[in-house]
Formats: C-alpha cells, structure tokens, sequence
C-alpha cells in the first residue's frame, strides 16, 4: 500500500522539532510515537525516556533532525512526583499487580520515615525491577518475569540528588525526586518500603522535569490531536478556495 502523501503543513516536523508532553495515565510512551505518527504521517518520530503505562508526566518527543538529540535528553536529570503506600509489596513494585504480604506500620513515626531517605541519596546502587523494559539476550525481561521465569538483574549505579518528603497521609508518602538517568522510582519506593520494615509500592507517578524541560509547558494528547486536525483542515480549505 502506497502511504498517504504529508499534508504541507507537517513538513516542520518531517524537518524536526522537539515536543513536550503530558503522557495519559495507561499509555505506554511507544503509545504516543504511535499516535503521533499516525496524526502527521511521519515516521522518523522517537521518545526520549520511558514512561511507565500508569505514570503521567513529561515525555520528550522529538522528530526528524532532532531525533540526534535523544540520547543528549535521556542523559538530563530527571524530577518526579508521586506516592509510596506502605504496608505491602507488589511483584511490579507499582500497581500493575496486586498489593500482597500486608503488613502493620502503625508503629512507624514519621521522623522514622523521613529518615529513611538519607540511605536513598546520592549515589547510589539500585536493582532495576524484573518487570521492566531491560533486554537479556535480546528480550525485554518483563516477558519472562510475566512467565514466572526466574529473572537475575545486576544493581546499577544512579545519583537521587534529592529525595524529599512532602506529606504523610498514613499509609501513603507524598514525595518529590531529582535523580539520574537509569533510576527507577518504582525500585525506590520498594526499597525504601524493605529499609522500613514494613514494604512498600509505588502508588502514582509524575515526571515534572527533565533537565530544563517542564511538565507544566507540555501538551496533553488531546490538544494537540486537535491542533493537528484544526491546522490540516484549514490548509485544505485554502487549497480548495
């Protein structure tokens, strides 16, 4: 099948251009590439750092050209904001799978918890979590995880250059983290739950900022599937004029 010819007003991004989202709760990052693509019939499209389906946030989306640039915005220090619920584990440390082994943590206090994070910044070695997008002999490891398979992943070096607190509504712990590129948060809120006593998961995620790059100055999808089609309608209009 012959592809459908660019519409004259997607030549800049066939040129390149660097975009800023608001990822949709329960879109895979490669969702959005997707949609894009499809929306400006332009394939050289590529993300600069994975977002987790059930995170929200900030994802860099760049196309043509700027594809060069990826890597560079990958390698920026990222800022997220979430929650951590205490008092039991996942097997995906986030809520993708069901909470289990409960614990009680009515003894814990919160000094106890804003305590805890002085082990967690820094630099630090981290294990990613075995259901993650990490390739072993070529496949993503979350495909043999999901099989039961036994999965071993190395700890890797990361730097949380902030880990602060911001509010404790028990059993859920509101945060905010600057960290590396390669960190986990979901591995942070299952660690910090063990250094706690009482385990913990990662409840709900949004990634503010990478490097200069905000959140508050990305698009939601929708706005800009509008944008899209608003753009593309009036250029054939005047066409046909």
């Amino acid at each position: 099948m012959k592809q459908k010819p660019i519409h004259p007003s997607m030549l800049p991004y066939l040129e390149g251009k660097v975009l800023l989202f608001d990822k949709p709760m329960e879109w895979t990052s490669f969702d959005v590439v997707r949609k894009i693509r499809y929306l400006t019939k332009i394939s050289k499209i590529g993300h600069a750092g994975t977002l987790d389906p059930l995170a929200t946030g900030l994802l860099i989306v760049c196309t043509g050209k700027f594809t060069r640039k990826i890597n560079e915005y990958m390698g920026m220090e990222k800022e997220y904001t979430g929650t951590i619920t205490l008092g039991a584990v996942t097997p995906t440390y986030d809520l993708e799978s069901e909470p289990q082994d409960q614990k009680d943590i009515s003894h814990l206090t919160e000094e106890q918890v804003h305590a805890a994070t002085a082990q967690f910044t820094g630099a630090i070695m981290q294990t990613p979590p075995i259901h993650s997008a990490i390739k072993q002999a070529g496949k993503p490891v979350y495909l043999a995880a999901r099989k039961g398979i036994d999965v071993k992943l190395e700890p890797r070096p990361i730097t949380i250059y902030s880990f602060i607190i911001e509010k404790i509504e028990w059993p859920v712990i509101y945060f905010r983290v600057v960290c590396s590129t390669g960190t986990y948060i979901r591995s942070l809120a299952n660690d910090f739950g063990a250094a706690l006593g009482v385990g913990g998961y990662m409840s709900s995620l949004c990634r503010t900022r990478i490097g200069q790059f905000k959140v508050a100055d990305a698009t939601p999808m929708v706005d800009f599937e509008q944008e899209i089609k608003r753009v593309t309608s009036i250029s054939e209009g005047q066409a046909d004029a």
